[in-house]
């Protein structure tokens, strides 16, 4: 009789064990914040170049043109071009900083527009068990990737406004994607 209780007490710790080290790899908080700390720095460079090369051509004269068989304004059109593609890319590309996390009770998830100008920031926090799911979209050619979020109500489904996931690495994407998966209600 205790030979069949200790089986079952080691049986039900192997069980617990093993459940812990599945959480560990389920519940996860992270955000991209050195994705975005990265483009800023490339936009602060940026800057800083075109800005040089505005004061060594224009103002000290520095450059002497024709160089490389153009001209000022030709160099100029081509740096404002390389410096506005720069600045915009990740505006049209929607990037945001994100936050996710579902550790808790709740699936968290904070972002905001990381563009020239910084957008407001939001949040969505969702019970893990009024959770409906989510969808994700992407445009032109996937460069553009968003994830819409459901919470089931007493009067239906909700739905977020999408956050875009462009700016998540591939593998940051794969996370969410099965985060968000196993908190899903199956069907």
């Amino acid at each position: 009789m205790q030979e069949s209780v200790d089986e079952i007490l080691q049986e039900q710790a192997g069980l617990f064990k093993k459940r812990l080290i599945l959480n560990k790899f389920l519940i996860m908080t992270f955000d991209n914040s050195k994705t975005i700390i990265s483009l800023r720095l490339k936009f602060l460079g940026a800057t800083i170049l075109f800005l040089a090369y505005i004061v060594l051509t224009y103002v000290a004269k520095m450059i002497k043109y024709p160089l490389l068989g153009m001209s000022d304004t030709a160099w100029t059109l081509i740096l404002v071009t390389i410096y506005l593609f720069i600045v915009f890319l990740p505006m049209f590309l929607n990037y945001q900083f994100i936050s996710y996390s579902d550790d808790g009770e709740k699936i968290v998830l904070r972002y905001f527009s990381t563009g020239m100008v910084g957008g407001k920031k939001n949040s969505v926090e969702i019970d893990k068990k009024v959770f409906a799911g989510y969808e994700t979209a992407t445009r032109y050619f996937g460069l553009i990737q968003s994830i819409t979020l459901f919470q089931q109500l007493k009067e239906g489904i909700a739905k977020y406004p999408p956050v875009y996931i462009s700016a998540l690495s591939r593998e940051e994407r794969k996370k969410v994607f099965r985060s968000l998966t196993y908190y899903s209600p199956h069907k």
